[in-house]
């Protein structure tokens, strides 16, 4: 069995949970989950994966077990998490990003391109090609930071929606565990939760405004590159997958039949794929 540690340090003030696997010394991977979930959602494959790799899954800023002070943009948090990975000395790592883990994970590399030996982006989108009409409420708060948005957001933080996020473009929605929407309904339930969240949603244009960086990263320095992309996903297209191969030729690029959160019903293809590429 794969033994799994779950630790937590402290990065300037805010502590940051996080799960360690793997060998020290194999090489590094760096998981980074997206909304509304944790390091959880990585559950089963890491031990997919950590015969081979040193990994390490935090909990990002204001989600799972880490501490939600002083979260109100996405440069906050990558600032937190480049920190992190230098407090855990992962100085040279391939970095696995999801959702919100996208943003996240494409600031470290454009900020320490040297540091990344490959990217996996799993429904992590850089283009507007991958943005679809259900983004449309969150980018009417983002033209109108009103009351009357914002208080509209809040259905993406009910319970059903949750739920709905897991299950929509399954074929067998049985094959969804519960532990992970539930665990995630609880973390959202959390008292000062909704204000983070909906925080984060306002400032999400702020990663819309940076996906030209993005961009030229990719271009400039043409990182190893693959796309596990659900493609039943109603919030990141497919198109958005297949866009990184306009900046990185050699991009590698597999589309799943499922949904958002692939790695509940896909794991084992996801990390059969994940190990062929990185070798």
């Amino acid at each position: 069995m794969t033994k799994i540690s779950y630790r937590s340090t402290t990065v300037d003030g805010i502590k940051i949970a996080y799960r360690e696997a793997g060998t020290q010394g194999a090489p590094k991977l760096l998981l980074l989950h997206g909304f509304p979930t944790s390091g959880h959602m990585f559950r089963d494959l890491i031990p997919l994966l950590a015969d081979r790799y040193h990994i390490i899954a935090p909990d990002l800023p204001g989600f799972g077990q880490s501490d939600d002070s002083r979260v109100n943009s996405f440069d906050s948090i990558a600032e937190t998490i480049d920190r992190f990975t230098e407090i855990v000395g992962f100085d040279r790592y391939a970095v696995y990003v999801f959702d919100y883990g996208a943003p996240t994970g494409f600031r470290l590399a454009v900020k320490h391109p040297e540091r990344i030996t490959a990217i996996i982006s799993q429904n992590g989108n850089a283009y507007v090609d991958g943005l679809s009409d259900a983004w449309n409420p969150v980018q009417a708060y983002w033209q109108d930071g009103s009351v009357e948005n914002r208080n509209v957001l809040k259905a993406f933080l009910g319970p059903e929606t949750t739920i709905w996020q897991y299950t929509h473009g399954v074929t067998d929605t049985s094959a969804v565990s519960p532990d992970g929407y539930s665990l995630d309904n609880f973390y959202l339930s959390r008292p000062g939760a909704e204000d983070v969240q909906l925080d984060l949603m306002r400032d999400y244009k702020s990663n819309v405004a940076l996906y030209p960086d993005f961009q030229n990263y990719f271009r400039t320095h043409k990182p190893r590159f693959l796309a596990v992309w659900g493609k039943n996903d109603p919030f990141f297209l497919p198109p958005g997958a297949e866009a990184f191969a306009r900046d990185i030729p050699d991009a590698v690029i597999k589309f799943f039949d499922t949904g958002h959160f692939a790695l509940e019903t896909h794991a084992d293809e996801i990390a059969a794929t994940i190990r062929d590429f990185l070798g």
